[in-house]
């Protein structure tokens, strides 16, 4: 079991460690590289997997359905918490919320499960990447339209996505081997992003982050295990959604806490070490399930 848990992690943290290394030595603009991967191969990722002949999109709703709930409840736990240790709500709720289920998720699910479960993992991503543009933009500044979310490009594909599956409508071969091709250069290139993002580490706010950092996989996992058992989830969806109530803040977290000036040092904190906690939670979560 240790070796299996060991080959499933370790080219996720190996490729996270790469990009670390070269971020310390070489300290690369991300910017671009970053932009390219959420408007163009990541929206290539998400399109390939929803408009795959196997995709069944009644059969995912349940998955669909826990996700939100293990999200939604992690978000509602963490409001009373940050008001009984006095952090602003608007800095804590987010990274408890919205979890990592791009960088890690995806390629945690295929390395853990295989190609089949990509349809899966994308699913889970797009509940949460969803919530973030919407609710969690909407959190950090109530003047968000949220009518202009279709714009986002991986929403867009998504809704393309779903048309093309639940129409029937056939895809020229070439051209969705050619999205395909688009599609496997964000998995690495997320994770790779992911390991240049953790040189920014800043340990002057270590106790709220590691706080933090042990709450939300532990939460995650408790509430997931509810979820299961309410919706009556088993297999693989099951595993899967355990896996994703482990998972650590998303980074994008601190992007936002960027952009809407929400304390951003502080969230840096929070989602870096709560990433570097993923050492821990994640083989303990692949462990419980495989």
């Amino acid at each position: 079991m240790s070796f299996r848990l060991l080959a499933i992690l370790f080219p996720i943290f190996g490729i996270v460690a790469a990009g670390y290394f070269y971020g310390r030595k070489h300290k690369p603009e991300m910017a671009v590289a970053n932009r390219l991967n959420m408007d163009v191969f990541v929206p290539a990722l998400v399109f390939a997997a929803m408009a795959g002949k196997s995709f069944d999109l009644a059969a995912y709703a349940p998955l669909a359905l826990g996700g939100f709930l293990v999200l939604a409840t992690c978000g509602l736990l963490a409001w009373p918490i940050a008001r009984l240790v006095g952090i602003q709500p608007k800095t804590l709720v987010p990274p408890m919320l919205f979890n990592n289920s791009g960088n890690i998720g995806l390629p945690l699910a295929v390395l853990a499960w295989g190609e089949d479960a990509l349809p899966a993992a994308v699913i889970l991503f797009m509940v949460e990447n969803t919530l973030h543009f919407s609710f969690g933009a909407r959190l950090l500044d109530p003047t968000t339209r949220l009518l202009t979310l279709w714009r986002i490009p991986v929403v867009a594909a998504a809704i393309a996505g779903l048309a093309v599956a639940l129409l029937k409508i056939p895809v020229w071969q070439p051209l969705v081997i050619a999205i395909k091709m688009l599609g496997d250069v964000s998995v690495p290139l997320l994770l790779f992003s992911l390991g240049v993002r953790m040189t920014d580490v800043n340990f002057r706010e270590w106790k709220v982050a590691v706080g933090s950092a042990l709450l939300r996989p532990l939460a995650g996992m408790a509430i997931a295990y509810g979820v299961i058992a309410l919706l009556g989830l088993h297999g693989r969806d099951a595993a899967m959604l355990l896996v994703f109530g482990a998972l650590p803040p998303a980074v994008l977290n601190f992007l936002f806490a960027e952009r809407y000036k929400q304390e951003p040092q502080r969230v840096a904190s929070i989602v870096l070490i709560g990433n570097l906690a993923a050492l821990l939670f994640l083989p303990l979560a692949l462990a419980l399930v495989l």
